[in-house]
């Protein structure tokens, strides 16, 4: 983004308190707590019912931000900074996502309704994002200040859209759809949620409908209702698993925890397998494969990639309980559409005969409590829950329409009592809005899991993929590196994503690690950085591609080639530019030529170098003579042997800082794990590791004990001392030990004391409330790898690849 004031004055209608003929911004913030603010920051100071963000101006500027959109000038501060008034910051907003939005021209999906948005934007972003550079809505940003945030976040990289819009009132999706202008439609459902914001039905259903006016497709469940409302010139795609008259038709059959769908399209009749049964998710995924089909996709890689889709965690959860009970935590909404949408969830649960359902006062659902307590005594009785805890005021007041049914005012009352109640071999569904902060009672029924874990958030890989895919040139091609174990993060999953999102090549160590993605069925070209020679006989069995950085190494290679009477297999010439590691120097390239002229059983398909600085400033001259003696040597061999191979010397960080070298391919290491040495890079990406752990023991100590081998840590006053089942087997530095690290306990910092053992360390978590069973964060976000290998002295490199492969590795996405 690179926008002048001066345009900007014009489409938001401002009236400006300076000669603003200059001014540029690149940046649009909301968050005055954003440490992304900078003097070319556009900050709207937005005001709401309970917060007016023209009070944090002043601290604002003093942070340097130079440029704000006000109401009105705070009081001695005319003079200091590009202020441009409006009469509505918020409309301000809007306009100017709308306007950014027109200045690219790129499909845009649009999804609104009154459930399931959230998930069919992530699950479109998994079907679609192999072949389009997405950007869509962060999280659930789909309400008036969401939108225009998410939009803004455009670049010239993307090339589709996947936007969603919430309302909650008549006159919201007229702005929203200025803003997001899709050209294809989904609408998901007309559920409860929000009634009292309608008069009635109908009019709710006009309202949403306005996201579609100008659509070219609006993809929707076929339902008359609805239907009746759609404008004659906007054309449908419509499913349906009742009316055969719908564009697409569908039946469903279960088998054990996974559904069959028999999908009639046209002419077409094919069955796609989805890893649901229930029909929220069913009908989630209808609209997805609609969107697909009506975007040109053939049936088998619909089929392929519907089948591989997951459960969205950002609503409703699966989690083990105590007592060998099934938690469904659906802990932050409390609607009744969605009510019987978790009842429906519940119902697919099979583990255990008895069923609790724990659920809290329902809001938004336009009905009289009376009817609404009707309605919801009879889904409770149509789905046999054994159980019912009621906690709210309204609710408690109903608890006689439930069978078995209790009644708590508060969370807070039901608590007390926990301990007295009985949850044994059941499925208990917790069900209530943000309001009543159910999660309480979640901690309270999870079973606590007593083991040491490395959590890998796969999207975040995704988005930081994506990330350096921006910053590519259109033709460059991309390695990632998944060698020393995935950098400790697991490489087969890893190389799974990697090969969904159609990298070109993977790079790893030593041939065991190819050997072993190819077992796991990873198909993608696998380069071999290290191969030692004894390993060219199993490199060529299992079709991986070797680095050659000697004429012994190659004279080998060349060797057992020609005896299994190969041709043009593929090898890569690593050529030495100043890293002094490994490489052909510039005096043997002559007869590394000739050798290679001689012996057609070999190919050369790409050469490279690797960079030794690219990541320091100061070692940028040597840094561009590396650049330079690789393109003359390289150009050498291409020209004496008549070839043009790939060419690729970028690192992670020169990906960044010498864009003019990505040559034909570049290499992408340690920043896919949200580990850059750039600050501004770091901010972009996610962190992708977690290592947990657990308290184990906590005990108090008096003055004068010690802790640990060596007794290296001497208590001075009386302190808690916890012990947590990690050490230095497990991957973690002594030297992080007896006060130079922590870890992070219930938010808080609590320093490790005394050496770090084997397979234990210890903190002080005097001050902190924590209990044994307590998780402990040993790395992710605080601390960072990159914060423990600056103390250390060392690099992230080492602090990812050192944890041990007896902490397990645990895959997920949000």
């Amino acid at each position: 983004m690179s926008i002048s004031l001066q345009n900007i004055i014009s489409v938001i209608h401002a009236k400006s308190n300076v000669d603003t003929s200059s001014g540029v911004i690149d940046h649009v913030s909301i968050d005055s707590r954003s440490l992304q603010n900078t003097n070319k920051t556009l900050f709207f100071a937005l005001v709401g019912p309970n917060h007016d963000a023209h009070i944090y101006i002043e601290d604002l500027i003093s942070k340097g931000v130079n440029n704000f959109v006000v109401t009105y000038i705070p009081d001695g501060l005319n003079d200091k900074a590009n202020f441009l008034i409006v009469d509505n910051t918020l409309i301000a907003l809007q306009n100017f996502a709308s306007y950014y939005r027109s200045l690219f021209h790129f499909p845009v999906i649009g999804i609104t309704g009154s459930n399931g948005k959230t998930i069919i934007k992530e699950w479109l972003n998994f079907l679609l994002s192999p072949d389009y550079n997405i950007i869509r809505s962060p999280k659930s940003y789909n309400s008036q200040v969401g939108v225009p945030l998410s939009v803004i976040a455009i670049n010239e990289n993307h090339n589709l859209g996947i936007f969603e819009a919430g309302i909650s009132t008549n006159g919201e999706m007229a702005h929203l759809q200025k803003i997001i202008n899709p050209t294809i439609g989904i609408l998901t459902n007309i559920g409860t949620a929000h009634d009292e914001g309608f008069s009635d039905i109908s009019h709710k259903i006009k309202e949403k409908l306005r996201l579609f006016s100008e659509v070219e497709i609006l993809i929707l469940n076929k339902n008359k209702t609805i239907e009746a409302f759609i404008k004659p010139e906007i054309k449908t795609f419509t499913w349906s698993t009742n009316d055969k008259s719908a564009d697409v038709f569908y039946q469903k059959k279960t088998l054990g925890d996974y559904s069959i769908l028999n999908v009639t399209h046209q002419d077409n009749c094919f069955q796609i397998r989805i890893p649901f049964t229930d029909e929220a998710s069913v009908e989630n995924s209808m609209h997805c494969i609609l969107t697909m089909l009506y975007m040109k996709y053939d049936l088998e890689t619909i089929e392929n990639r519907v089948s591989q889709l997951f459960p969205v965690e950002m609503r409703l959860k699966v989690k083990n309980g105590i007592n060998n009970c099934t938690l469904i935590d659906d802990s932050y909404s409390s609607d009744f559409q969605s009510l019987k949408i978790a009842l429906d969830f519940l119902e697919n649960q099979k583990q255990h005969k008895k069923r609790t359902l724990i659920l809290s006062d329902i809001f938004q659902s336009g009905l009289s409590d009376e009817e609404l307590y009707s309605r919801v005594s009879h889904l409770i009785i149509s789905h046999k829950i054994s159980r019912v805890i009621c906690i709210g005021e309204t609710i408690s007041q109903y608890k006689n329409k439930f069978l078995n049914a209790i009644s708590f005012l508060s969370t807070d009352d039901f608590i007390t009592v926990f301990e007295s109640m009985e949850f044994v071999n059941e499925t208990i569904l917790i069900k209530g809005s943000r309001h009543f902060e159910f999660e309480k009672i979640v901690s309270l029924l999870e079973e606590k899991t007593h083991e040491t874990i490395l959590e890998i958030n796969l999207n975040s890989i995704s988005h930081n993929l994506n990330f350096y895919k921006t910053k590519l040139h259109s033709k460059t091609k991309l390695m990632v590196m998944v060698k020393a174990f995935g950098y400790g993060s697991g490489s087969y999953e890893i190389a799974k994503l990697l090969a969904h999102h159609k990298v070109d090549y993977l790079g790893v160590a030593f041939a065991d690690e190819g050997i072993d993605l190819r077992k796991a069925g990873i198909e993608l070209p696998i380069m071999v950085m290290n191969p030692e020679m004894t390993s060219f006989p199993a490199i060529i069995q299992y079709q991986l591609e070797p680095e050659i950085y000697s004429l012994k190494g190659l004279r080998a290679f060349i060797k057992i080639a020609e005896q299994k009477e190969l041709n043009g297999y593929p090898i890569h010439i690593k050529i030495n530019t100043g890293m002094n590691r490994l490489g052909f120097d510039s005096e043997v390239i002559s007869e590394l030529n000739s050798i290679l002229r001689k012996h057609p059983s070999v190919q050369v398909k790409s050469i490279l170098s690797h960079l030794a600085s690219s990541d320091i400033p100061s070692h940028k001259a040597f840094t561009e003579k590396q650049i330079a003696d690789f393109e003359r040597d390289s150009s050498k061999m291409m020209n004496e042997l008549n070839i043009k191979p790939i060419r690729h010397i970028c690192n992670t960080s020169g990906i960044t800082n010498y864009p003019e070298a990505q040559y034909d391919m570049v290499r992408l290491g340690i920043g896919l794990y949200g580990v850059s040495n750039d600050e501004d890079e770091t901010a972009e990406l996610e962190n992708v590791g977690t290592l947990k752990s657990v308290l184990s023991q906590i005990r108090t100590l008096k003055q004068g004990e010690s802790v640990g081998y060596g007794r290296r840590f001497m208590v001075e006053k009386e302190s808690k001392i916890a012990t947590i089942p990690i050490g230095y087997a497990d991957g973690i530095s002594r030297h992080w030990g007896n006060g130079i690290g922590y870890v992070l306990i219930n938010n808080h910092k609590a320093p490790i004391v005394g050496s770090i053992c084997m397979d234990m360390l210890m903190v002080d978590v005097t001050g902190i409330n924590c209990f044994e069973g307590n998780e402990v964060i040993i790395f992710g976000k605080d601390p960072s790898v990159s914060l423990i290998a600056a103390a250390l002295n060392t690099i992230p490199y080492e602090i990812l690849t050192s944890i041990s492969a007896r902490v397990k590795r645990v895959f997920y996405r949000e």
